[in-house]
């Protein structure tokens, strides 16, 4: 048991109240010497003084505590008044007193769902100047976006995957409505004319719909079917790939009447089956067909003859890995996506430049000003060459 010295308050151990004699118990402060009697709690007696012996005092292992605490604190006093002096506590002072600096955002979060965020991120190749959107089913939100178009007017077309969701926003990013297309099957393609007719590819067949109301205007006439991508043309037409049995591509002009076919595209060149084509068109109507599965681009003319293939399967410069796909501008420079960003080619499929957006690239199309569009699953982004 243990008790508070009377004299010096150090803190005394005893075992017992009372000696074998009855008599009170004493005891010795290990720290100031003194001679006490120890506290009888039962009688209500405190630990009282006896003698006070001021000779050279036996400290107790279990008191050296104490001389610590006594010690140490004129020790901090003296060391605190040295620091105040020389304005050492200042910034310590400072640190934990001040208010904390309102932290930046970051340039990568998302942005408003309802509008555009103008950027000037450069990759030396192309500067991104827009994104839009976030990831949600609200107005302006995305869960899936594959699919981009973009009319004569600005007017910027995504849609969904999943759910024949097609948003529709202006130039700015500035979302304006949206409209359903068929919402039981996965939506493979998407282009818009410079009218404003827009045309999707569901269920292997393109319907036509007004782009700014999304009224059904009816599908495009065409016997073999299966379409599995759309793209509309310099010349008002259209390109599709059409997937019914062979590899096939199909261009239209802007009467919906057919005017070039291009029978097994792919898989006449590289004797290997192709299930998924995606396709664009330069201005000089030159047509590019990206083979998936092939991990290739074709290049033919305009009158269905194959010019070449560039490409292959691989992890270096001008190699694919999962393409997505493909895109060609104003200069015949051809843009293809994968896993690692998006590859530039010339007109002849020599490899230029790679890079990158902030999300996978599933779709792109370019405008009349020859600005790139992405959609980006979660977002859109909006690109100009440099």
């Amino acid at each position: 048991m243990t008790f508070d010295c009377p004299k010096c308050g150090a803190p005394v151990v005893y075992e017992s109240v009372n000696n074998p004699a009855g008599a009170a118990a004493t005891t010795r402060c290990g720290y100031c010497n003194s001679t006490l009697m120890v506290p009888d709690y039962l009688r209500g007696r405190p630990a009282q003084v006896i003698s006070l012996n001021i000779g050279t005092p036996t400290i107790k292992v279990h008191s050296l505590k104490w001389l610590w605490v006594v010690l140490i604190i004129p020790i901090i006093g003296v060391l605190i008044g040295i620091l105040a002096m020389a304005g050492a506590l200042v910034p310590v002072v400072r640190m934990f007193s001040s208010t904390p600096k309102p932290v930046a955002p970051s340039r990568d979060k998302p942005p408003a769902p309802l509008g555009g965020k103008t950027t000037t991120t450069s990759s030396g190749f192309a500067s991104e100047v827009l994104r839009f959107g976030t990831e949600g089913i609200g107005p302006g939100m995305f869960t899936d976006a594959r699919s981009i178009a973009v009319d004569g007017a600005g007017h910027i077309y995504v849609g969904e995957y999943s759910g024949g969701r097609i948003q529709v926003f202006d130039s700015a990013g500035k979302f304006l409505t949206q409209w359903m297309a068929d919402t039981k099957m996965p939506l493979r393609g998407l282009a818009a004319d410079r009218k404003g007719t827009v045309y999707v590819v569901q269920r292997g067949s393109i319907n036509r719909y007004e782009g700014e109301t999304g009224k059904l205007l009816g599908p495009i006439s065409f016997g073999g079917g299966g379409f599995d991508d759309v793209v509309a043309t310099a010349d008002g037409g259209l390109l599709a790939a059409c997937y019914r049995n062979r590899d096939d591509i199909v261009r239209f002009n802007s009467s919906g009447e057919v005017t070039r076919s291009i029978e097994k595209a792919i898989s006449s060149v590289t004797d290997r089956s192709e299930l998924d084509t995606r396709v664009a068109a330069d201005g000089l109507g030159n047509i590019y067909a990206l083979g998936t599965f092939n991990n290739a681009v074709f290049k033919f003319t305009s009158a269905g003859k194959f010019v070449n293939k560039f490409g292959s399967d691989g992890d270096q410069p001008g190699q694919f890995r999962a393409p997505q796909a493909i895109a060609a501008d104003g200069k015949g420079r051809v843009f293809v996506s994968d896993i690692k960003g998006i590859q530039v080619f010339d007109s002849e499929g020599r490899y230029l430049q790679t890079f990158k957006t902030g999300g996978y690239a599933s779709g792109m199309v370019f405008n009349d000003k020859n600005e790139l569009f992405v959609a980006g699953r979660k977002e859109v982004f909006k690109f100009v060459l440099n």
